[in-house]
């Protein structure tokens, strides 16, 4: 058995590293080629290009390396067309895997992928290109196996990992001696999470920090944790720091993100997973998010959702604030933190509603997509 997986990023990495172990328990002779990080090698992955040459974020960010991705494309495809594996399977990076895996299939390569794209929330046409690239999909969603299934594309609803990974409940007192914290009792703690990559950082950082000591004034007991996920952006938010917000009561980490949620009373957050990290917390939320105003601007004429917080998405409606790009301001992003601190019912609403969606995503996800892929090679067989 040769099972071919792509990854382009540290989070594709950890659901290959999963999806490569399930698999082995039932092919234990398989073989694993393709593209993944430290997490996929340890398991067995034979990683053909290094990971890093993938993680290229960004509408506009992206195409000044477009002639390299394409050149890696090329030659895997070449790659795998010659060796033909059993199953490919492109683990989220849309942009790269899709391309390859239409190509593959066209020759024969029974092919799936593992985290839909956002083809639900802008660029729906897009479904199109999907239905020609793979025989299953793999969706962390329920909404999303829903509109796979509108649009005719075999799919399999798996579930979130994350969902399985983190208990239906959380204590902030325990997180908060995690992280060896040592705060009066009834003090205040407001987690800050501006981002994982270094524009994120540029973009939002200074404007959560400009946010803390607007709120700080408004509540001077108030504690504020931030942590930064790699060595580098943790200089750089020190930098930040230094300069908007020397005297604040802040308290920067390496790394430790969920911990720093678990603990606060309520998350300020830039959008994306660490909003479903909050949610599976059951941390009360606000989020933000600003792009480089050209990705804006396309974003704006090709979104077609109301929402892009996840809270907000799989609920269906908006439960926690999220304002993007010029509405993330100090002031609307401080009163709405103020807004969860006063007001301890809607706090104790928010965390029903968030239990429920927790239950729902947890479904053994990496399980469900190993029995998904066996299944699929079993049509195929």
């Amino acid at each position: 058995m040769h099972i071919a997986l792509v990854a382009g990023e540290p989070s594709g990495d950890l659901l290959g590293a999963s999806l490569i172990a399930a698999l082995k328990t039932r092919y234990p002779q398989a073989r694993f080629t393709g593209i993944g990080g430290p997490g996929m090698i340890a398991q067995g992955l034979q990683s053909l290009v290094p990971l890093e040459q993938l993680a290229v974020m960004g509408l506009v960010e992206v195409l000044r390396h477009l002639p390299e991705l394409f050149r890696i494309r090329r030659r895997l495809r070449q790659r795998l067309i010659a060796d033909r594996p059993d199953v490919f399977i492109g683990v989220d990076a849309p942009d790269f895997n899709l391309g390859l895996e239409r190509q593959l299939r066209a020759c024969g390569i029974c092919t799936a992928h593992y985290v839909s794209p956002t083809v639900w929330a802008w660029r729906p046409w897009r479904v199109r290109k999907v239905a020609c690239a793979v025989d299953l999909m793999l969706t962390l969603f329920p909404f999303e196996e829903a509109f796979y299934t509108r649009h005719g594309v075999p799919v399999r609803y798996v579930g979130h990992p994350l969902a399985d990974a983190i208990p239906l409940r959380s204590d902030a007192g325990e997180a908060r001696r995690q992280l060896g914290l040592s705060l009066p009792d009834g003090r205040r703690v407001i987690a800050l999470l501006p981002g994982s990559r270094r524009g994120e950082i540029g973009r939002m950082g200074a404007l959560f920090l400009d946010t803390a000591r607007w709120l700080h004034a408004q509540q001077p007991d108030a504690h504020f944790l931030m942590p930064a996920a790699t060595p580098q952006l943790y200089v750089a938010l020190e930098k930040l720091r230094s300069e908007h917000a020397p005297d604040l009561p802040l308290t920067l980490m390496q790394g430790y993100s969920r911990e720093v949620m678990a603990a606060a009373d309520v998350v300020l957050l830039a959008s994306g997973t660490a909003t479903l990290e909050a949610m599976l917390l059951k941390r009360p939320m606000v989020v933000a998010y600003r792009v480089v105003p050209l990705t804006a601007w396309i974003a704006r004429r090709l979104v077609t959702i109301r929402h892009f917080a996840l809270p907000n998405l799989l609920a269906g409606r908006e439960r926690v604030p999220e304002f993007f790009q010029e509405a993330a301001t100090t002031p609307r992003l401080g009163a709405a933190l103020l807004e969860w601190l006063a007001d301890s019912s809607r706090v104790e609403d928010l965390t029903r509603e968030f239990e429920a969606l927790h239950v729902r995503l947890r479904r053994n996800a990496t399980e469900q997509a190993a029995n998904a892929i066996a299944d699929l090679l079993g049509i195929r067989d």
